[in-house]
């Protein structure tokens, strides 16, 4: 199988409270899985003192990436800065705010072999006000009704994949909806999937920016906007390689 190298990426908006963290914990994970690996962090134009923790931070970590946009681009635009910027085998992210915990990654990488494409988190129990439970299980109804895919939480940023199947999909969205377009896209591709159960904690800083009229008219526009693109793509003739759920792969899940 290919060198089990690793991206870590987060995207960071307004995330002042929680992205050092992050960082300090992602560097100390990547060092007990792989001698090869990179750190980078996506500031989409925070408004808050995320860039000068970020500048505080390169002085510890010289080899930490850093790339900013001058203004804040969405979602999508976060997501293709992370994939494009990185130069391992495999790439992880996830947020910034900090509702998953990144030493969890080590179980995903232990997932890793030559068949599997991607290993995707899902939520065990949300933990989110109740207006934002039930907006995101209505989300995940919706979606799955109108796309028919196989994963259990799309919505889950919690994703190890590798980097040759992510060159093999073009992401266009620039909203949240993103995520629904790269499960799905994978999902055309025939990409080998492993889904395994991560934990999702309380945010303790800042505010989600999903959760307010104008980004959920956004997301019902983007939504649509997704569906018929996807009608105009053309088939695509990857021959899958194995069963999605592989049962001796998930019983070899470390605790």
């Amino acid at each position: 199988m290919p060198e089990k190298s690793l991206t870590i990426f987060f995207p960071c908006y307004n995330d002042s409270g929680t992205i050092a963290s992050l960082v300090i914990s992602a560097y100390d994970v990547a060092k007990s899985l792989t001698n090869d690996f990179e750190v980078i962090v996506i500031d989409d134009g925070s408004e808050d003192n995320s860039r000068q923790i970020l500048d505080s931070l390169k002085l510890i970590y010289n080899d930490l990436k850093l790339i900013y946009h001058p203004k804040n681009k969405g979602y999508g635009d976060v997501l293709r800065s992370g994939f494009n910027s990185a130069t391992k085998n495999y790439i992880f992210y996830t947020d910034g705010d900090g509702q998953f915990d990144v030493y969890e990654l080590k179980r995903l990488y232990r997932c890793l072999n030559k068949d599997v494409d991607v290993v995707n988190g899902y939520k065990i129990l949300r933990n989110d006000p109740l207006h934002r439970i039930l907006i995101g299980k209505t989300y995940l109804f919706l979606t799955r009704l109108i796309f028919n895919y196989k994963s259990r939480d799309v919505d889950c940023d919690f994703r190890l994949i590798k980097r040759s199947t992510i060159k093999e999909i073009n992401l266009k969205q620039k909203s949240g909806v993103v995520c629904l377009e790269l499960i799905k896209k994978l999902e055309n591709i025939n990409a080998v999937f492993i889904e395994i159960p991560v934990n999702h904690y309380f945010r303790t800083h800042g505010k989600s920016q999903f959760f307010n009229f104008k980004r959920i008219s956004e997301i019902i526009f983007n939504i649509f906007v997704l569906y018929f693109n996807l009608l105009n793509e053309p088939r695509f003739k990857k021959v899958k390689k194995t069963n999605n759920k592989n049962p001796s792969l998930l019983n070899k899940l470390p605790d």
